[in-house]
């Protein structure tokens, strides 16, 4: 058992159902499931500002609250220096996406289209179509890790890693599979993770759903811990009975604590999120 505190800081009128989130310096850079905007939060000034993804000038109000049939759902948020990337969840057809944007020059970089990459990860991974579903992803500036959320009816939670020179047509791939901790029989599932020296930290979600398309009741979430070197879970610990977290990013790292920022995916279409602080014993 890790003691842990969890503590609600504050809560950001504007975005809704956050999806994932990195701490850089005094800001909160902030991803949402049912939007194609890069949501930068000020924690001292309160200030939010919105950077759309997917349109150059257009209408912001009309990308907050995107139809699940057409939006991008961006659920992965990664960071390497001043570098950004975000993933689309590859779960349809329209969800392949990945954007890069430059948090110091605050605009998109590029955009890259993972089709190819999702349908090698599919195949190596022996995941069906419908059963894909990445929704963590870190970037150590050599490689790769995707994290695929299993709340299929299989529970495929697995990690790949991917290696070479760009993720369109020079890359290799790793899997690691792994059976998560179950609340009221039904298993989680990886929501999120950051790379903290050389563990993993990830969070896992239960929800009551067979599908990596409609959303399900939330029996509550875990946070758990990977050694990179063996890729084997050293722990896991439920934090929540209710929360459904899908953002991790670092606040401070002590010798024997460690303090996360998260943020909760509520699945609605109300535009406030809650960001929570969780202190760990390592």
């Amino acid at each position: 058992m890790h003691k842990f505190t969890l503590e609600l800081l504050f809560q950001i009128i504007g975005i809704g159902s956050a999806s994932g989130l990195v701490h850089k310096e005094n800001s909160l850079f902030l991803i949402s499931d049912n939007s194609s905007i890069l949501y930068e939060y000020d924690i001292q000034s309160e200030k939010l500002d919105t950077y759309p993804l997917l349109e150059n000038n257009a209408d912001v109000s009309k990308q907050k609250n995107i139809p699940k049939k057409i939006k991008p759902d961006f659920e992965s948020i990664a960071v390497f220096g001043e570098d950004c990337y975000i993933f689309g969840s590859g779960s349809t057809e329209n969800r392949n996406k990945m954007i890069h944007f430059d948090t110091n020059k605050k605009e998109k970089i590029a955009e890259t289209d993972l089709t190819d990459l999702y349908l090698v990860m599919q195949s190596f991974g022996n995941i069906k179509p419908d059963e894909f579903n990445i929704e963590g992803a870190i970037y150590t500036g050599e490689k790769w890790f995707l994290f695929n959320r299993g709340n299929s009816e299989s529970r495929k939670n697995g990690i790949f890693t991917i290696g070479g020179n760009n993720l369109t047509d020079d890359f290799s791939v790793l899997y690691n599979s792994y059976k998560l901790p179950a609340i009221k029989g039904i298993p989680s599932s990886f929501t999120d993770a950051v790379q903290v020296r050389d563990k993993i930290y990830f969070l896992a979600t239960v929800e009551n759903t067979g599908s990596t398309y409609e959303d399900g009741i939330v029996y509550g979430s875990f946070i758990g811990r990977i050694d990179i070197e063996k890729m084997k879970i050293d722990y896991t610990q439920k934090i929540s009975d209710k929360h459904k977290f899908e953002g991790l990013s670092v606040l401070t790292e002590e010798e024997k604590t460690i303090e996360f920022y998260l943020c909760e995916d509520n699945d609605t279409d109300t535009l406030e999120s809650n960001v929570y602080k969780l202190t760990l014993t390592k």
